[in-house]
């Protein structure tokens, strides 16, 4: 089975705005979020998108 369109991990400064069965990464930091963020888009082959200045997520097209 192939996975065609997902979200594979939501990255972010707000613990309590995220929520769902998705990998969260809670950071502390803007610097960190966005460190985390283009890691995270490597590790999985995905693409991160910056939803606000406190939320990522990476997503698999």
């Amino acid at each position: 089975m192939k996975m065609e369109k997902a979200i594979l991990a939501a990255i972010t400064t707000q613990s309590e705005k995220v929520s769902g069965s998705t990998a969260v990464f809670h950071c502390e930091t803007k610097e960190e979020m966005e460190a985390v963020a283009a890691n995270l888009e490597a590790i999985l082959d995905g693409i991160a998108h910056a939803l606000s200045d406190r939320l990522y997520i990476i997503v698999k097209h």
